[in-house]
């Protein structure tokens, strides 16, 4: 499997990763069976941690593409 590739993968499961959070999100808002302070605390912290691990992901992304980079600046002798 190609850098390329796994970069998709990667994006592409930021983007579902995004999008469940925001459905799960909005879900939890009309199903929960407790007071609209609460649930708007448990909401907060649940988008705190999706932001958290979006940001750790795309750290880690940024870190594998200047590996990549370096490799092929070694490669090509830059």
């Amino acid at each position: 499997m190609g850098y390329y590739d796994e970069e998709s993968q990667a994006l592409s499961f930021l983007a579902g990763f995004v999008l469940g959070a925001t459905l799960g999100a909005g879900a939890a808002l009309l199903l929960a069976p407790q007071s609209g302070r609460r649930t708007r605390r448990q909401l907060l912290h649940a988008v705190d941690d999706a932001r958290y691990a979006t940001e750790n992901r795309l750290e880690d992304l940024s870190e594998d593409l200047r590996d990549v980079m370096d490799t092929g600046r070694r490669k090509l002798n830059l």
